[in-house]
């Protein structure tokens, strides 16, 4: 069987990643779409706005035959870790290509810009300076979109490994908050918070509506807590925390009782709002640097949720000698004890209901989805 693989957050699922698969679908002529997706914690540095689960559970329905858990280490890193370990992911897991949206469209200006030597990371600050890029992505555009910045991390993670890009135009704004025909991750969320009723732009619409949206606010007095109560050499042995940022931060808390002024007082040009947010992310989860090293790199394919057609690629790999894990006691000890640990802090801020619920899915193994399409 031939595989094309995605790499995803799918906070929420919706239309515009329902047209992704289809095009990919279509345009690679793949028999298995296998979808890396974050887990409970995104990249953005914030938590998922609802569970790993139900979001598998969508793509699967949506048209994805595979989904693999992409490791809390990796999902809230910047781009070019984030690229890195999906990469690796679907590497292991055999696919022949890799696709991915795009704002600018066009494959060859995104490639030059993925053989320069430039920290894809900083591309966004770095040309608001007016530092020198490729002619060709200059002359298109002032400045990159967050999917154009991602694209240019997987093709640079791609190379040497065989894998080809596909690229698919993005159908809408990534940044827009309005709800439209292509209504964003950014404007589903911000109207479920809101209270205002979900489109029919995501399948998902019936789950959101039965809960409330977990935002970062909501675990905000907790990790101030900490902030304000450890001592700073114990914060500075937290993963991502250097250059004194632990003290940046334990001022900026002291002066904030809300996350919203927390966060608007702790960006400045040495901080950028998601060096913020994914600090905090492993105070909060209590990742040390020390447990980040020991990990080393991921051998392992998690699986979260897959059908028929997934089922068959699964085998295929074990029988390639592929490590896959379709039950939590499978994943590496290390690696399963830190994604047992984030999903407990997940869930501290749900009903009791709810968070047995997705403790008990955690433990509990694999998704199997039977039923394709929509509800």
């Amino acid at each position: 069987m031939k595989a094309c693989g995605i790499i995803a957050e799918y906070n929420p699922f919706h239309e515009g990643h329902i047209h992704h698969i289809a095009e990919t679908r279509r345009s690679t002529g793949a028999d298995c779409i296998i979808a890396v997706m974050s887990g409970n914690f995104v990249q953005r540095g914030e938590p998922a706005a609802i569970d790993k689960w139900a979001r598998a559970e969508a793509a699967i329905r949506g048209g994805a035959d595979l989904v693999i858990e992409l490791p809390y280490l990796y999902a809230t890193q910047s781009a070019s870790q984030f690229a890195h370990g999906g990469i690796r992911l679907l590497q292991l897991a055999g696919c022949e290509a890799v696709s991915f949206g795009s704002e600018c469209g066009n494959l060859e200006n995104l490639q030059e810009i993925a053989d320069t030597p430039v920290n894809p990371d900083h591309i966004r600050t770095m040309m608001k300076t007016g530092a020198g890029y490729p002619k060709a992505y200059s002359l298109l555009t002032a400045s990159m979109m967050p999917n154009d910045i991602l694209a240019v991390c997987y093709l640079r993670e791609m190379k040497d490994t065989g894998m080809t890009p596909v690229l698919v135009q993005r159908q809408g704004d990534y940044l827009d908050p309005e709800l439209g025909l292509w209504a964003s991750g950014l404007a589903l969320r911000k109207a479920w918070s809101e209270g205002v009723p979900l489109p029919e732009t995501t399948p998902m619409q019936t789950v959101m509506a039965a809960r409330e949206p977990v935002t970062m606010e909501r675990y905000y007095s907790y990790v101030r807590t900490l902030l304000l109560t450890m001592k700073r050499e114990q914060l500075a042995a937290f993963f991502l925390l250097n250059e004194g940022l632990e003290k940046h931060l334990q001022e900026t808390a002291a002066k904030n009782y809300t996350y919203e002024g927390f966060l608007r007082d702790a960006v400045t040009v040495r901080y950028t709002a998601g060096r913020i947010r994914r600090s905090l992310l492993q105070i909060m989860n209590q990742v040390t640097k020390e447990e980040a090293r020991s990990l080393g790199e991921p051998d392992t394919l998690r699986v979260l949720a897959f059908n028929d057609t997934g089922r068959q690629y699964l085998h295929q790999l074990r029988d390639s000698n592929v490590r896959v894990a379709s039950r939590f006691a499978d994943v590496p000890l290390p690696w399963r004890q830190l994604e047992y640990r984030t999903t407990l802090l997940y869930t501290s801020v749900l009903t009791p209901e709810e968070a047995e619920q997705i403790r008990k899915a955690e433990i509990g193994g694999v998704h199997i989805i039977r039923k394709t399409g929509r509800d």
